[in-house]
């Protein structure tokens, strides 16, 4: 079992940046890939980033791309989802979840199912 753990959101102004947190108890945490989705109200969970279990294998949404970075602390059990020139359609819940490695590591990275735990998520508003 695994429980994770987000944190860093908050209200910010547009244009500002954002380091998100993602701090993971148990175990299993280090040896697998991580997700961050945001889901806005009435609607899915939408894919952000993506990171294998050794930092490599990383993917963006275009949505996202180029002003997000994810990375890893495995010495910490954290992963973390910096964002940048944020915009008032930022706003949403962020969420992290630890992927399955099958899944993942096949292409279905993006996929909300191929993640089996999800931390609780953090909000996440821009004002403009």
């Amino acid at each position: 079992q695994v429980q994770l753990v987000e944190s860093g959101g908050g209200l910010v102004q547009a244009g500002g940046s954002l380091r998100l947190s993602c701090a993971a108890s148990g175990r299993s945490f280090s040896t697998y890939p991580v997700g961050w989705f945001r889901q806005f109200p009435g609607k899915e969970r939408e894919f952000l980033a993506g990171i294998g279990w050794s930092g490599g294998e990383r993917y963006y949404a275009d949505s996202v791309k180029g002003r997000v970075t994810i990375s890893r602390d495995n010495a910490k059990n954290i992963v973390y989802l910096q964002v940048n020139s944020l915009k008032p359609e930022d706003t949403a819940i962020y969420y992290c979840a630890r992927a399955r490695p099958t899944s993942y590591y096949t292409g279905h990275y993006y996929e909300s199912t191929a993640y089996d735990f999800w931390g609780q998520g953090t909000q996440v508003t821009v004002s403009s």
